[in-house]
C-alpha cells in the first residue's frame, strides 16, 4: 500500500503531465486562431506574441466572401457526405458478412485484401488513380473524388463494422428468423438499430476523412468550378509571399465544421456501448 504523501505525489505528477500535453495539443489551434484575427502588422512583426491588442475579422471577411470559400465549403460538404454514404453502405454490407460468414474462403480472401491494401501509402497510387480517373473522363469532376475518398476508407470502416456486429449474438437473430423474419428486415430492424453508436463512429471517420484529404483533391481539381476546401487552402499560398492571415483564417473554416459536428455527436459515441442488444 503506498502512503498518502505517495499517492498525493503521484497524482500531483499525473495532473501536471496531463496539463503540459494538453498546453501542446491545444497551443497550434491557439496560434491558428490567433494568427487569423491578427493584423498583418502584427503577423509579420518581428517579435511574435502571444495576445493580440487589435483582433480583426478582416481575414474571415477575405476568406469567406472575397475568395469565394463558402463555395468551396460547399463542395467539400457534398463531397464528404456522398462519400460517407456510400462507404457507410458498403462498410455495413462487408462488416455483416465478414462477422457472419468469417469460414467462408471468398471472406476470409476478401478479408486479406482489405488488410493489405491498408499497407499501401496513398501516395503511390496517386500517378494510377489520376490514369484511371482520365481514361474513364472523371477528372475535373465530383466524382474522382468520391470514387477515391471512398476507396480509401472503406477497408477500416468494414473493420470496424465488422468488430461491433461480433458484439450482436447471433441468437438473436435466429429469434427473428423463427418468427418469420428475413434478413433485410433483421438488418433494417435489429442490426442498425442496436449499432447506432458504431455507424456514427465508423461514419464521422468517413466523413473526416474525405473532409480533411489534400492529395486527391489539389491532385484531380484544378478548375474552380469543383475545388474543395483544402485544397484550396493554397491558394493564399504564392510563390513569393504568403498571406499568412488569410491562410490561417481558412485552416481556422476548414477545422470549425468538423470540430462542431464531433462536439454535437460525441455523445452518440458513449451511449448504448456499454448496454447489450440482450438484456437478461
Amino acid at each position: 500500500m503506498l502512503s498518502r504523501k505517495k499517492r498525493l505525489f503521484i497524482q500531483v505528477v499525473s495532473y501536471l503531465l496531463l496539463i503540459l500535453f494538453t498546453l501542446i495539443c491545444v497551443f497550434p489551434f491557439y496560434w491558428m486562431v490567433l494568427s487569423a484575427i491578427k493584423p498583418d502588422s502584427e503577423i509579420r512583426s518581428a517579435v511574435p506574441s502571444l495576445v493580440t491588442a487589435m483582433p480583426t475579422g478582416k481575414n474571415f471577411s477575405k476568406v469567406l466572401f472575397t475568395a469565394g470559400f463558402l463555395k468551396y465549403i460547399k463542395n467539400s460538404f457534398f463531397v464528404s457526405l456522398v462519400a460517407c454514404f456510400i462507404s457507410m453502405v458498403i462498410a455495413v454490407m462487408a462488416g455483416y458478412a465478414f462477422s457472419r460468414y468469417y469460414k467462408e474462403r471468398l471472406i476470409k480472401l476478401s478479408n486479406f485484401a482489405m488488410l493489405m491494401s491498408q499497407m499501401i501509402p496513398g501516395v503511390l497510387l496517386l500517378v494510377p488513380l489520376y490514369m484511371i480517373m482520365r481514361n474513364l473522363g472523371f477528372l475535373e469532376s465530383y466524382i474522382s473524388l468520391i470514387l477515391s475518398y471512398t476507396t480509401f476508407v472503406i477497408p477500416l470502416c468494414t473493420f470496424m463494422m465488422s468488430s461491433f456486429f461480433d458484439t450482436i449474438p447471433i441468437t438473436l437473430e435466429e429469434a427473428a428468423e423463427i418468427d418469420g423474419t428475413n434478413k433485410l428486415q433483421i438488418m433494417l430492424k435489429i442490426i442498425l438499430p442496436v449499432s447506432v453508436p458504431s455507424l456514427v463512429s465508423t461514419g464521422l471517420y468517413a466523413f473526416i476523412q474525405a473532409w480533411n484529404e489534400f492529395m486527391f483533391g489539389y491532385i484531380f481539381i484544378s478548375t474552380d468550378k469543383y475545388r474543395t476546401l483544402t485544397p484550396a487552402i493554397m491558394l493564399f499560398k504564392g510563390s513569393n509571399v504568403i498571406d499568412w492571415g488569410g491562410l490561417m483564417a481558412a485552416s481556422v473554416v476548414a477545422v470549425l465544421p468538423v470540430t462542431c459536428l464531433f462536439l454535437f455527436m460525441q455523445k452518440y459515441f458513449l451511449s448504448g456501448l456499454m448496454s447489450g442488444s440482450v438484456k437478461g
